[in-house]
C-alpha cells in the first residue's frame, strides 16, 4: 500500500474515526428498526422479547456480527479499495467494489442460478456497496462505512433475529400473508429504500476529505 501500512486505511485520529463509526453505526440502526416495524405492520404483527435469550447468547451473535462485518470491509473497503482509488480513481473503484459486493451475495445467500433473486440481490447489496465504498471515497477511511455496515447487521440480525444464528432478542408473533402490493412494499423497503437513503446520507450528510497526494476531482 505505498509503504503505507494499515494507517492507510484511515483508522487516525481516533477520535474523529470513532464518532464517524458511532454515526454511521445509528444511522443504519435506525434506519432498520423502522424496516421492521414497518413490516411488522404490513403482517399485522408484533415484536416481543425473547425470554429465552442470554447475555452470552446475545455477546456470541454480537461477536459473530462484528466478524462478518469486519472481514467483508476488509475484503471489499480495505486495501484493495485504497489502491484503486490511487490507480483509477473514485468514481470506477467505488463501481467495481460495489459490483464485486452485488455478485458476493449470490453466493453468501444461496441464490446462483435463480435469476429473479440474483437480480434483486444484486440490486440491493450493490447499492449498499456502493454507499460503504463511497463512504470510504469521501472520508479516506473504513470506520465510517464499517459503522454503517454494522450496524445495519447487528440490528438485524441479533436485535430482529433475522440472521443465520436463530431466534435471538425480539421475535416476531402474529404474521398474517402479506398481498401482493404489501409484499412489494415490505422488499423494496429494506433492499432498494434503504441503500438510496444511505446514499443520499453520504452525498449530502458527509464531507469529502481533502488528501495531499490524491489531487483528481472524484465524487
Amino acid at each position: 500500500m505505498k509503504k503505507k501500512s494499515i494507517l492507510a486505511l484511515g483508522v487516525l485520529p481516533p477520535g474523529k474515526r470513532l464518532k464517524q463509526l458511532g454515526l454511521g453505526f445509528l444511522v443504519t440502526a435506525i434506519l432498520c428498526v423502522l424496516v421492521q416495524y414497518l413490516e411488522a405492520y404490513l403482517k399485522s404483527s408484533s415484536w416481543i422479547l425473547n425470554e429465552k435469550i442470554t447475555s452470552g447468547i446475545v455477546l456470541k451473535s454480537l461477536w459473530w456480527d462484528f466478524k462478518s462485518v469486519l472481514t467483508e470491509e476488509l475484503l471489499f473497503r480495505g486495501a484493495l479499495l485504497y489502491l484503486l482509488i490511487q490507480k483509477i480513481g473514485s468514481k470506477k473503484s467505488i463501481l467495481i467494489s460495489a459490483i464485486a459486493f452485488g455478485i458476493y451475495h449470490w453466493f453468501s445467500y444461496g441464490v446462483f442460478g435463480n435469476l429473479m433473486p440474483m437480480l434483486f440481490i444484486f440490486i440491493g447489496t450493490g447499492l449498499m456497496g456502493c454507499a460503504w465504498a463511497w463512504a470510504f471515497a469521501k472520508t479516506r477511511s473504513m470506520l465510517l462505512g464499517f459503522g454503517l455496515h454494522l450496524g445495519w447487521n447487528v440490528t438485524y440480525n441479533t436485535l430482529f433475529s433475522k440472521g443465520p444464528l436463530g431466534e435471538l432478542v425480539f421475535l416476531s408473533k402474529g404474521e398474517t400473508e402479506l398481498t401482493d402490493w404489501a409484499s412489494l412494499l415490505n422488499f423494496t423497503s429494506g433492499l432498494i429504500l434503504v441503500p438510496i437513503i444511505v446514499l443520499l446520507f453520504i452525498r449530502y450528510g458527509i464531507k469529502k476529505e481533502a488528501v495531499q497526494e490524491d489531487s483528481e476531482a472524484n465524487l
